[in-house]
């Protein structure tokens, strides 16, 4: 009887085990209210590490760099066999706490995927030393408190907007075009490079060029971007360059609506249709599968930074679009010529 007793009581206390393992499981794949998740990676391996990014607002369809980041996130999940989550963060106030959500489950690299995420990520850093931040658009050593388990992904956007602004300026100066223009997000130096490159390669292929330039201060609400569009084409502007995200599409729809041309950004966004000349493009997904990589192999160092650049296909152009195909050479030259060091000092400042 004693024996059965004991039996008895093993039997409940592991029933009891696995029924505990069970919904803790279920809690760690919860989400609070302002982030979404998607994890997993397919097969039965064991995952050898877990990555996650944590979105800038604008959210996942924003057709360029929350896009970016989160393509990159699922290439590494399908090509390393990795497990990945994402957090989407829709006001600045999400960010400290999707970032320490994802240290604290045990994430291997957390990715913090916009400049104005800095402090959020100098903080959980700061707090989680344990853990392995990456984050684009910022560099290490510019952290406030220099945290030595976080990588800094760069981009010299002003060599993509240069690309872009030299095939905006030779198309403007064969089409009697006196003005081109740009319309920004936030006044951000990842917004500027893009914006210093493009007026500076505009003016290489045509001296007399005229350049508008206006902030919408805002990477999300499309009508203001569509509203700064609409009076830069109304005082002449014959090319539109987006550099502000979602935002940037409803400048892309004004330059659709006047019959002109449009250039996207970050992502390739000739899908949207013959109007686009072409767009200045920087892999955000490439940096964030060789940041995931790096922590799978090992080559991850923390307190430095990787730049990408024309040289290694961090950054340059999408497709160009039918407006511009017969100066697709020149361009290419161009862009030879910059992957080669033979142009060099490109502003990435706004004058």
């Amino acid at each position: 009887m004693r024996e059965m007793l004991v039996s008895r009581t093993f039997r409940l206390l592991v029933l009891a085990l696995v029924a505990s393992l069970a919904l803790g499981a279920a809690a760690c794949g919860s989400d609070d209210d302002n982030s979404s998740s998607d994890s997993g990676g397919g097969g039965t391996a064991a995952k050898s590490i877990k990555a996650g990014l944590v979105t800038d607002i604008g959210g996942l369809n924003d057709r360029s760099f929350n896009y970016l980041g989160n393509k990159g996130r699922l290439d590494a999940q399908a090509k390393l066999n990795v497990d990945t989550r994402v957090l989407t963060s829709n006001k600045a106030g999400d960010y400290i706490p999707n970032l320490t959500t994802l240290a604290q489950q045990g994430y291997n690299l957390i990715i913090a995927n916009g400049f104005l995420m800095a402090d959020a990520t100098n903080t959980a850093a700061t707090k989680l030393p344990q853990s392995k931040f990456a984050i684009i658009d910022y560099s290490a050593a510019a952290l406030k408190d220099k945290p030595k388990n976080v990588e800094g992904l760069l981009f010299k956007e002003q060599e993509a907007g240069y690309l872009a602004g030299y095939l905006a300026g030779l198309w403007a100066k064969d089409n009697n075009a006196k003005v081109i223009s740009s319309v920004g997000g936030q006044k951000i130096p990842p917004v500027d490079h893009y914006i210093a490159g493009y007026q500076a390669g505009a003016k290489k292929a045509y001296p007399a060029i005229q350049t508008l330039n206006g902030y919408s201060q805002d990477f999300v609400d499309q009508a203001k971007c569509k509203e700064i569009a609409l009076d830069q084409i109304a005082k002449g502007s014959k090319v539109v360059f987006q550099v502000a995200g979602q935002c940037g599409l409803g400048a892309l729809d004004a330059a659709k609506e006047k019959g002109v041309q449009g250039i996207g950004v970050d992502a390739d966004q000739s899908y949207l249709g013959d109007y686009i000349l072409t767009s200045a493009t920087k892999h955000v997904d490439l940096a964030v599968y060789n940041a995931i990589k790096s922590v799978q192999d090992g080559t991850f160092k923390g307190g430095t930074d990787v730049v990408n650049t024309v040289a290694n296909n961090g950054v340059g152009i999408g497709k160009i679009g039918p407006a511009g195909q017969k100066y697709a050479a020149q361009v290419e030259k161009v862009r030879k010529q910059i992957a080669a060091g033979e142009i060099k000092n490109i502003p990435d400042t706004i004058k």
